[in-house]
């Protein structure tokens, strides 16, 4: 089993900067691929990014509305992923949730994915 926790997440200013962290507990050695979903009220979950690991080669996938502004990394020895938010728009204001892929790959499909954490509140005042 693995848990995910997010942190990290807060109220800010348009183009201010967030970094939200995800932190992976259990088996860890299970997970080959990560991603980020937002949720705003009363929208669909949207995808953000994502990365996978598998075979030493790390691949990174952006939602269209963050690239240039988003960035993922990876401490593999703290099992944590960060999304670092520059840059931020009101438009990112959601819950952001980090989850573990069913596969070695990315996705930006949620159904991909089969272990959520509890979410992080981004607000972005104007």
């Amino acid at each position: 089993q693995v848990l995910l926790e997010e942190s990290g997440g807060g109220l800010v200013q348009a183009g201010d900067s967030l970094r939200l962290s995800c932190a992976a507990s259990g088996r860890t050695d299970t997970i080959y691929a990560m991603g980020w979903f937002r949720q705003a009220p009363g929208k669909e979950r949207e995808f953000v990014a994502a990365v996978s690991w598998r075979r030493h080669i790390t691949y990174y996938d952006y939602g269209d509305s963050v690239k240039g502004r988003f960035t993922l990394s990876r401490d593999s020895a703290q099992n944590t992923v960060y999304l670092q938010m520059n840059s931020l728009r009101p438009e990112d204001t959601a819950v952001y949730y980090c989850a573990k892929s069913r596969t070695d790959w990315t996705s930006q499909a949620s159904d991909d994915y089969d272990t959520w954490g509890q979410g992080t509140q981004v607000s972005v005042s104007s």
